[in-house]
């Protein structure tokens, strides 16, 4: 039996990875009442169950009574009952985004005051956060890349770091970007720019990779820029780090800064521990 608890901030996807786990085969039950949770793992633990995984969705919804999950997950753990927690958090920000754009009210401001509430929810969940087994940022995920985390981690059993990588290109022209972790300038990179029949292509495209990548500087600040992330990386998740946002800036969000990207977005993905995705944040732009 696979018993997975499934909670986090409200608005962060608890209800999607819900139904993402259903569709892989779990049974999923949704806010049960935390009293009722020793009887469900009674039920799962009934002798040819046909039940194999299942997942049990736990909020702030649950109100007073979360603060008796606490002394249920100490019962669960002196039963020698297997489990693991899914926590699903989100920055502050995105969270009050995506309350706003769907118009509903935060379980925990019902005054209006979507920031109040989502810090006390984040005051009263804390001891959570601390005993879980995986968690995830969803501040920058689509929901097909929380799929195909979650199908790493409960469907094809890999390995999980607690680490997500958002790989971003942009222009210094149009500012940094607010939520990066590491800024690398590529600036000193020969630029396409220059070149009429490279001018009007992007990164994404082969001939300006070869124009760019094509360089006794462009190979050293590769092999470089490979070796300090394999050094980063483990030692953010020893520090407890789950999101890491890694921009990669030339002049105009284009070309050189595309390329480089690119480039290590492919190098990051060939390690499974980390999911990773890709961003030109200003490739579109004149």
């Amino acid at each position: 039996m696979r018993f997975v608890i499934v909670t986090g901030m409200s608005g962060a996807g608890k209800s999607t990875a819900l139904k993402i786990l259903e569709d892989a085969g779990y049974f999923c039950v949704d806010n049960l009442p935390i009293l009722l949770i020793p009887k469900f793992i009674e039920m799962l633990e009934i002798p040819d169950t046909q039940i194999s995984k299942a997942a049990l969705g736990i909020d702030i919804r649950s109100g007073q009574a979360l603060e008796d999950f606490a002394r249920q997950l100490e019962w669960i753990d002196s039963q020698k009952i297997a489990y693991e927690i899914l926590f699903l958090d989100a920055q502050d920000d995105v969270l009050v985004k995506r309350y706003k754009e769907t118009r509903r009210q935060h379980p925990l401001g019902r005054d209006g005051n979507i920031g109040g509430g989502i810090a006390k929810e984040r005051e009263q969940i804390t001891f959570l956060k601390k005993k879980a087994t995986y968690i995830l940022d969803t501040s920058k995920m689509l929901t097909r890349e929380l799929k195909a985390e979650l199908d790493q981690i409960f469907v094809e059993g890999k390995e999980f770091r607690n680490l997500f990588v958002t790989i971003m290109s942009f222009g210094f022209k149009y500012g940094l970007p607010q939520d990066a972790d590491l800024v690398f300038d590529v600036r000193f990179l020969p630029n396409p720019f220059y070149v009429e029949e490279l001018k009007e292509k992007t990164g994404n495209d082969p001939e300006v990779q070869e124009y760019v990548l094509n360089s006794e500087r462009a190979a050293e600040f590769v092999e470089k820029l490979h070796d300090l992330i394999d050094f980063l990386l483990p030692n953010y998740i020893l520090e407890g780090k789950n999101q890491l946002v890694i921009a990669v800036g030339c002049t105009g969000g284009k070309h050189r800064s595309v390329t480089m990207a690119n480039e290590l977005y492919r190098f990051v993905k060939q390690n499974e521990s980390y999911g990773v995705r890709i961003e030109h944040r200003d490739i579109m732009k004149k």
